[in-house]
């Protein structure tokens, strides 16, 4: 009977595993064929348009009679949203992070953490309604000149989106730099701020390093906020007052329906998802091996 059980169990236990084994196979295979989807459709594009314009020109009008494909105010107008973003999350996110790290007992810290990451569940058409008809007017009140649609509210409520990545993240880091660091400094008589921001922001430089790249990555990806707040109209410009738009709110724009498949215009789709795909790739690379980096040093 007991080795009757035996091999039901050991069978079980393969069973089990190579169910486990295909589910990791199928998320493999899921990002190869995105890859292969927008390489096909991408060379296709490249086919019809110069890489070199497509990469250094200046206007991007691919709806128009006279058609221009350089992506530079797409990448411009993602690029100037995501540096408001982190311009705004990252003080923000690592205050946050310091606090619950270094000052909050834990009975606040394991109350206040949840409350900040529900940020991270709010939709993001919620967010980009709130910048548009709440961020938007508050902000002309200050500047007179601010269009309806512009990218310094977009920017900076997708900043706001993004503190629960930054602070988490961070936080985690932080928690994770050895006390003996900290006891070491207060036994050379210096204060809790010292130890806070000499000693384990350098400690955890690299883990919150790491966070801040994640939240770019976010930030540049994110679609509702600035389709919604942003505006549509592609300009190589870094005024944050004037509408701009990015890459994802012109695959949102081309994708509503009215393109015909297999058009010039259609293919911009894909030659644009690549670009989001590269920079957004890199950015997770470079964040995993500096999360890398800072596990080794403390295990």
């Amino acid at each position: 009977m007991e080795a009757k059980n035996k091999v039901v169990r050991k069978f079980r236990e393969k069973l089990i595993e190579r169910l486990l084994f295909l589910c990791s196979l199928l998320s493999v295979f899921t990002t190869l064929a995105i890859i292969y989807v927008l390489l096909s459709e991408t060379i296709g594009f490249f086919k019809e348009v110069s890489l070199i314009e497509f990469l250094t020109g200046r206007e991007w009008t691919p709806l128009f009679t006279n058609k221009h494909f350089g992506i530079l105010p797409l990448v411009c107008g993602t690029l100037l949203t995501t540096f408001i973003a982190v311009v705004v999350a990252v003080p923000l996110g690592l205050i946050s992070a310091t606090y619950l790290s270094e000052y909050a007992s834990p009975k606040i810290r394991n109350i206040v953490k949840p409350c900040t990451e529900i940020l991270a569940a709010v939709p993001t058409v919620v967010y980009g309604y709130f910048a548009l008809l709440f961020i938007t007017p508050l902000l002309k009140i200050v500047i007179p000149n601010l269009a309806g649609f512009n990218s310094l509210s977009a920017g900076f409520v997708m900043g706001i989106m993004i503190i629960p990545l930054v602070s988490s993240l961070s936080e985690d880091a932080m928690h994770a730099v050895p006390m003996g660091l900290r006891e070491g400094a207060y036994a050379l008589g210096s204060q809790k701020i010292q130890v806070a921001f000499r000693i384990v922001l350098p400690a955890a430089l690299s883990g919150i390093t790491a966070a801040v790249i994640l939240a770019m990555s976010r930030a540049i990806g994110e679609t509702m906020i600035v389709a919604i707040a942003a505006g549509q109209q592609p300009r190589f410009t870094l005024n944050p007052l004037v509408p701009v738009e990015t890459i994802t709110a012109y695959i949102v724009q081309i994708s509503l329906g009215d393109t015909p498949h297999g058009t010039i215009e259609y293919k911009t789709i894909f030659a644009c998802g690549m670009v989001l795909f590269l920079m957004t790739f890199v950015l997770n690379i470079v964040s995993f091996k500096l999360k890398k980096k800072f596990q080794e040093v403390y295990e």
